[in-house]
């Protein structure tokens, strides 16, 4: 599955392994930018903080739905009965079936409450949801959450918004030898070369907001991680040379006239 040349989950398939939040721009009309720089074909969106009666201004009116696929997520939730409601919400009004499913432990640093995470996921996957949860970085509550039934793990490469890029990449690889479903680095992620790094490791996708958002120039950063994820997946697929720690010389000395 490691190697498909698509990125599939809960029946669906995409090309772009990258997906974008849409939170923090400095303008709507800057984030639709940014998403089509980006090339992505995923896009989160935080139900808590859309308006979603459509009467005033939204963030889904610079949403081509078209072109787009809606990823409702539930930040902001600290219960797990708080999140499935807003994943309830979400699909009643038309939003999706699937859902990032985020279960908040701590306000200061946004890790997820592993316990509360692990019941919403079993309610909503019983209740039809394709879930995709947010979770530590801890390859046994990533291989409970597959058993549970999620589509996909959404490992934290480093806090939320921290752009401290992969801090345990050793973590990373043992989940993604741990469980069969797709693993998708989210949070954390700085600049290209965090991207690059998760997907160097072999990671299906990467999920970012911040790093994009909060740049200086938030479309030519989206450029810059679409391309990151695409070098990084490709040098996955090449196999990189294993390390060693004396010289190897490039050229063949043997044979050589002195």
């Amino acid at each position: 599955m490691r190697d498909s040349a698509t990125l599939k989950f809960g029946g669906k398939e995409f090309h772009s392994r990258l997906i974008l939040g849409t939170g923090k721009y400095p303008d709507y009309p800057t984030m639709q930018k940014a998403l089509e720089a980006s090339g992505t074909e995923i896009v989160t969106v935080a139900v808590r903080r859309v308006n979603l009666d459509r009467k005033q201004e939204s963030l889904l009116d610079y949403i081509d739905l078209k072109r787009y696929t809606l990823l409702p997520n539930t930040a902001g939730c600290y219960t797990a009965e708080e999140a499935c409601k807003y994943a309830r919400l979400a699909r009643e009004v038309g939003m999706s079936e699937m859902v990032k499913l985020e279960v908040i432990g701590d306000q200061r640093t946004l890790f997820p409450d592993n316990e509360g995470l692990l019941n919403a996921t079993r309610t909503l996957v019983k209740e039809g949801f394709i879930v995709l949860p947010y979770v530590n970085d801890d390859p046994v509550m990533s291989k409970k959450l597959e058993d549970a039934g999620a589509a996909a793990v959404m490992p934290l490469g480093a806090p939320i918004g921290s752009g401290l890029g992969i801090r345990n990449p050793y973590n990373i690889r043992i989940i993604l030898e741990m469980v069969q479903v797709p693993v998708i680095v989210d949070a954390g992620v700085g600049t290209a070369s965090d991207a690059s790094i998760a997907m160097e490791l072999g990671c299906d996708g990467v999920l970012m907001n911040t790093a994009i958002a909060g740049a200086k120039d938030p479309v030519m950063m989206a450029d810059a991680m679409r391309k990151a994820v695409e070098a990084g997946r490709q040098a996955y697929l090449a196999g990189r040379i294993p390390k060693k720690l004396y010289a190897s010389a490039s050229t063949m000395m043997e044979g050589m006239i002195e």
